[in-house]
């Protein structure tokens, strides 16, 4: 997954020549507290709320601002995992994203972001969740599908945990069965360490409602 795969277009960009009382008329419409600016579709840079609200009159043009903007961006072909860096590295909710012309095509939302992985691990697929816990010579990704796919079941989505000084792993899977008791029982005849495990009817909803609540406080 590439940032021009994640763009979004509901939220549009500021112009040089609008007025702060208009981003902050935006800002509180779309639920941010940043928006990009563009001029003449090249990427400017972002202003926050905090920046329009510390001026004396909001009706100015933003050009008028003399602001040094930050500029975080990712340019189109970036990978995902370097979209997300860039987030936490700069504090922000979104991301414009630019070609290598530094023209702004859209920008990528945490909201977005947050979708796309509820994709990935199959929130809205039945079956169930174990957490196992490995040490890192002995992980083998093929060896653990082999033991979930001795009892007819699939491996949906996988997931690797280390911690600092540790030589463990904490491996989490989604399979695609509610009933997984044979499962653990090969695990643990192996001598895997079963650290958690949940099936449809203790987890799958609880999940789906949890993420039902934290999109609707993202998008109110």
């Amino acid at each position: 997954m590439i940032a021009s795969e994640l763009i979004s277009y509901d939220i549009p960009p500021l112009k040089l020549s609008d007025t702060g009382i208009k981003a902050l008329d935006w800002m509180e419409e779309f639920k941010t507290s940043e928006l990009p600016i563009v001029d003449e579709n090249k990427y400017v840079g972002l202003i926050s709320e905090s920046e329009v609200l510390d001026r004396n009159n909001v009706d100015d043009a933003i050009k008028d601002y003399n602001l040094t903007f930050k500029t975080p961006s990712v340019y189109e072909n970036q990978h995902l995992f370097e979209v997300i860096s860039l987030i936490v590295q700069h504090d922000v909710n979104l991301l414009p994203v630019v070609d290598q012309n530094e023209q702004y095509l859209g920008l990528i939302t945490t909201k977005k972001i947050i979708q796309y992985f509820s994709q990935v691990v199959s929130v809205a697929n039945a079956g169930s969740i174990l957490t196992l816990e490995v040490n890192v010579k002995d992980y083998s990704l093929s060896e653990i599908s082999k033991m979930v796919e001795s009892d007819d079941a699939k491996i949906l989505a996988s997931f690797i945990t280390s911690h600092e000084d540790s030589n463990k792993l904490e491996v989490t899977l989604k399979i695609n069965k509610t009933e997984i008791s044979r499962i653990l029982h090969t695990f643990e005849r192996f001598n895997y360490t079963v650290l958690a495990s949940y099936n449809e009817s203790e987890y799958h909803k609880d999940l789906q409602d949890r993420y039902d609540e934290f999109m609707r406080f993202l998008n109110p």
